[in-house]
């Protein structure tokens, strides 16, 4: 099936990832999963704004080992 979103900058993109080795792309896995994890934290912070940050620390490891066991 066909993505129906143009998506013009798909060929950059591979361009870009092409030409990374794969030390730079190593780390640009480990730059993109701490960002996803930071991402997460805001989201718990705000859903739960009244939480120490133990218990966001908690939760985000909760909810990872949820996330994980859910792609294998």
């Amino acid at each position: 099936m066909r993505d129906p979103k143009p998506r013009p900058n798909d060929e950059l993109y591979l361009s870009i990832l092409r030409s990374m080795t794969p030390e730079q792309k190593l780390m640009k896995v480990f730059e993109l999963n701490a960002m996803g994890r930071e991402l997460l934290r805001a989201g718990l912070r705000k859903r739960n704004p009244g939480l120490a940050e133990e218990e966001i620390e908690k939760l985000v490891v909760e909810t990872e080992i949820k996330c994980h066991n859910r792609n294998y």
